[in-house]
């Protein structure tokens, strides 16, 4: 079709060359950008264990983070469709259809986030208690998860930015913005948390703050980058294709199955952070902080694997399903291969590592156990999320929904109960259950990844 309104320029296609190279393109810039985002959590547990409340305000903070994963899978029902929909459409080189794509998921996300910001914001008080805080605990995740449902429009809609930017092939562009916004996140955490440069001391709320601003200059800004023609598409007010309430329909179809196995996931964390609370905040301080190092590898391959969908979109929406297949092939090996010699750096320096947040030896102990155990998961774990990438890619995420709701809801929460509840086993049982859990679910993945039915979906 063409290009009418928008100026002729040479834009990127990397359904061409090297598929290692075309890998690493699309996806190293995603890799960084995410792990430069997942950093600043780190960084956010490590000021939040040096309040007075230490390891209070990051037993708080994780069991919240629990209940806005309830929350923040709603992001996958537009996610999901937005990242089939605006790389296809990029494939096929119709780049009305794609900038109408972007606009379209600007607003669902930004309306549905901050629907759901507002319904979390009146719940607040008894989610925090079902999700298994007390007293000070209590407190301090109410003030903490009061600020992020405020923000959470621009929560969900600065991610359709990055998504945006990576379905037309600009994913240095997202990768920039993604780490401009960590540091600016980073440099605000302090400054709120503590009350430097003249500053009032907000504590735990600064933390909240820090990242509500963060969320919603970054989204501004993204957005006006689209309006400025940088991009390989550009937004104007009124493009050459409306808006329609039935392509939103399309795009919201295409991300339920994943929205389902997102809020699986999320629903049996919610129900299993109780089941760990009971051995007390020193085990929840030590997982949440465990979970933010072991999540580093998942954002390595969150940020490749956002770059393949996209890079799967533009190969089929350009009819190479060939090619198609060899970049999902060497792209599972390779995230594989970088979990694994993660694994073993993490498990070499979890003591180091545990030994920067906590003073507790027990604390430490505790989280130097839970991260060596997570470690021996970490190859399945790259499997399984590089074949959810590939077919959120190709817009099919009923099989990647019906094995995450198996994974959490048969595998994980009954063997959980059993083993703590029933059987009395130690925290340890539910880090070997998860681990057990992902390996089932990975290879169960795979099987129907090579039966190839994936290569001939249409959207």
């Amino acid at each position: 079709m063409t290009d009418s309104i928008q100026e002729p320029k040479k834009r990127a296609d990397y359904t061409e060359g090297s598929i290692l190279v075309s890998i690493l393109k699309m996806g190293v810039p995603s890799m960084i950008g995410f792990l430069a985002h997942h950093i600043y959590y780190m960084v956010d547990m490590f000021w939040l264990s040096r309040l007075a409340e230490g390891e209070t305000a990051v037993a708080a903070v994780t069991i919240f983070s629990n209940i806005s994963w309830v929350f923040f899978s709603f992001n996958s029902l537009i996610g999901a469709g937005s990242v089939a929909i605006v790389s296809r459409r990029y494939g096929e080189k119709n780049f009305d259809a794609t900038e109408t794509a972007i606009k379209e998921i600007f607003l669902l996300k930004w309306v549905i986030g901050m629907t759901m910001g507002l319904v979390g914001f009146l719940l607040i008080d008894n989610l925090v208690y079902i999700g298994g805080a007390r007293e000070e605990t209590l407190a301090l995740g109410i003030e903490y998860g009061r600020i992020i449902f405020i923000s959470m429009g621009f929560g969900y809609a600065v991610y359709s930015v990055y998504t945006a930017m990576r379905g037309v092939a600009n994913p240095n562009m997202a990768m920039a913005i993604m780490i401009g916004s960590t540091f600016f996140n980073m440099i605000l955490d302090p400054l709120l948390i503590f009350g430097y440069w003249g500053l009032p001391a907000l504590g735990i709320r600064g933390a909240a703050l820090a990242s509500a601003i963060s969320y919603t200059l970054t989204f501004i800004f993204g957005a006006l980058i689209f309006y400025t023609g940088v991009t390989n598409v550009r937004l104007h007010l009124r493009g050459r294709i409306g808006m329609s309430i039935g392509t939103m329909l399309k795009i919201i179809k295409i991300g339920v199955p994943s929205w389902i196995g997102d809020m699986s996931y999320a629903g049996s964390r919610f129900i299993i952070m109780p089941l760990i609370a009971v051995f007390g905040n020193s085990v929840v301080a030590s997982y949440g902080v465990g979970m933010q190092i072991s999540s580093i590898g998942v954002s390595l391959l969150v940020g490749i694997g956002l770059g393949l969908s996209s890079l799967i979109g533009h190969n089929l929406g350009g009819g190479k399903k060939a090619r198609a297949k060899s970049t999902a092939n060497q792209a599972i090996l390779l995230a594989i291969g970088i979990m694994i010699g993660l694994g073993i750096i993490i498990a070499a320096a979890a003591r180091l590592i545990m030994g920067l947040y906590f003073d507790s030896p027990e604390t430490i102990d505790y989280g130097v156990t839970m991260l060596r155990i997570f470690a021996i998961g970490f190859p399945f774990i790259g499997a399984f999320i590089m074949l959810e990438e590939i077919y959120i890619g190709v817009g099919l995420n009923t099989p990647a929904m019906i094995i995450n709701i198996g994974n959490a809801w048969i595998l994980q929460i009954p063997s959980i109960y059993i083993l703590t509840r029933i059987l009395d086993y130690d925290q340890n049982a539910v880090w070997w259950t998860m681990n057990v859990a992902m390996a089932i679910s990975a290879l169960i993945l795979y099987w129907y990844y090579r039966r190839g039915q994936w290569l001939d979906v249409r959207v």
